[in-house]
């Protein structure tokens, strides 16, 4: 692992290293082979400029290495996210306020990274401008054939888990900061949705769109947290042992292959061992939503025009998920926003006893980028693996929760992730939990 911005921010501090040191550091892993296909534009010199304003390492970012998404508004740059359907769109007027915040603390915006054409899946997988590779599984321990990087915050991802970014900007909507997150081996946080502004970014569902970030550690996961959020998080330095916590095996522990399993099983031993009580609970169940839930409904309404102009410059894939939107009745919608809202009172009614729930993020390891590549025949396969990778994240979407996800695996193993997580407003417990875990785990 990469020294984390804390550790960084230290050094800096210490008079060990410098801004433009550390960014050229990052420059470096950003034009590396393991970034191909990471980013769909580069703001290197920009970032230098940056990195040696006066004053910039007493900010929070100190002038360090930050990714943002292709879905986010960066003054006098498009927004094209992910899709050549928005080729020749106008130059953003503004920063997003995400972005604003980030700027404002310190940031180096060393470019956009790939996503998911639309943030549209969980797999990664972009067939405009390519599909980076999931770090850890071609890179790390296990050396082989590339890997979905998980999506649709791919880019972000593997950013940061190759060195580059200190910092990936995301979005979270169904799962998009955790299963990279889960897939690279390192840390996604996606907060309640209406701590960060969401407004100066592409939508995909207005309902559960989510503003977030991925980093090399928990702690680091907190600091852009408070950035990205303009809160302070109340931290807690309380043991494991005096946290109330429950393991859901309601539908979160279906389907696990064997490495998952393995990791998840282990992890949940240590942190027994290290003086954790873990129940083991039911849930409500989800129930089956029409048309894809709220994203595509919601995607099309944004989408209809777009369609009817360029619809050839559309991924197929995704294509054919916005358009199952304008198939969805008012009274079905009306009906879906209902039967939401009295299933997260169920839920409630089930968690609120606990600091924090603990499910394994995804239940599979990285797939073979060959078994998902763009191509109809690939398809069928396609659409399972994505569902899967969706299933367990997407629940706390549903949810208007918190989650965090943080890397269980050892060496020699696929990545894996721990997903800590509650309802709405449960940030500061999950992040204090899953800071107590990350802690554990780093001593096995």
């Amino acid at each position: 692992m990469f020294a984390d911005l804390i550790a960084t921010r230290g050094s800096l501090h210490a008079g060990a290293t410098t801004s433009p040191a550390e960014l050229e550091r990052c420059i470096a892993a950003a034009q590396a082979p393991a970034n191909a296909h990471s980013f769909v534009r580069a703001d290197f010199d920009s970032a230098r400029t940056t990195a040696v304003q006066p004053g910039i390492t007493q900010l929070p970012l100190a002038g360090l290495a930050v990714s943002v998404k292709d879905l986010f508004d960066v003054a006098g740059q498009p927004t094209t996210a992910g899709s050549t359907a928005l080729a020749g769109a106008p130059l953003a007027v503004a920063d997003s306020p995400a972005v604003a915040r980030l700027r404002a603390a310190g940031a180096s915006l060393i470019g956009r990274t790939n996503m998911v054409e639309f943030a549209f899946s969980g797999v990664g997988v972009n067939p405009h401008f390519g599909t980076p590779a999931a770090f850890d599984a071609l890179h790390g321990a296990l050396p082989g054939a590339p890997r979905v990087p998980g999506g649709s915050s791919s880019g972000a991802g593997v950013s940061v888990a190759t060195g580059a970014a200190f910092i990936g900007l995301g979005s979270d909507t169904g799962g998009s900061i955790r299963i990279p997150a889960a897939l690279n081996g390192i840390v996604g946080f996606k907060n309640t949705a209406r701590l960060v502004p969401t407004s100066g970014a592409v939508p995909l569902s207005t309902t559960l769109d989510t503003a977030c970030a991925l980093t090399r550690t928990v702690r680091d996961a907190i600091v852009a947290h408070e950035i990205l959020a303009a809160r302070r998080v109340t931290r807690s330095q309380a043991p494991l042992s005096l946290y109330r916590l429950a393991m859901p095996r309601t539908l979160f522990l279906d389907g696990m292959d064997a490495t998952v399993a393995r990791a998840f099983e282990r992890t949940l031993s240590t942190l027994r061992a290290a003086g954790a009580t873990i129940d083991t609970i039911d849930l409500p169940a989800v129930q089956e939503q029409p048309a894809y839930g709220f994203a595509a409904p919601e995607a099309y309404a944004w989408h209809r025009d777009l369609l009817q102009q360029v619809p050839e410059r559309y991924d197929p894939r995704v294509r054919q998920r916005i358009e199952k939107g304008a198939t969805l009745m008012a009274w079905e919608y009306i009906d879906l926003l209902q039967a939401r809202q009295q299933w997260i009172a169920r839920m409630h009614a089930a968690i609120d006893g606990y600091d924090a729930l603990l499910s394994p993020t995804v239940p599979i390891v990285a797939p073979l980028q060959s078994d998902v590549a763009p191509g109809a025949e690939r398809d069928t396969e396609f659409f399972r693996v994505n569902n899967l990778l969706l299933r367990n994240t997407s629940v706390i979407n549903l949810l208007d929760g918190c989650a965090l996800s943080l890397p269980c695996h050892v060496a020699g193993e696929l990545p894996v992730g721990i997903m800590v997580w509650h309802g709405a407003l449960r940030d500061d417990a999950v992040l204090n939990v899953g800071q107590q875990i990350e802690q554990i785990l780093q001593k096995q």
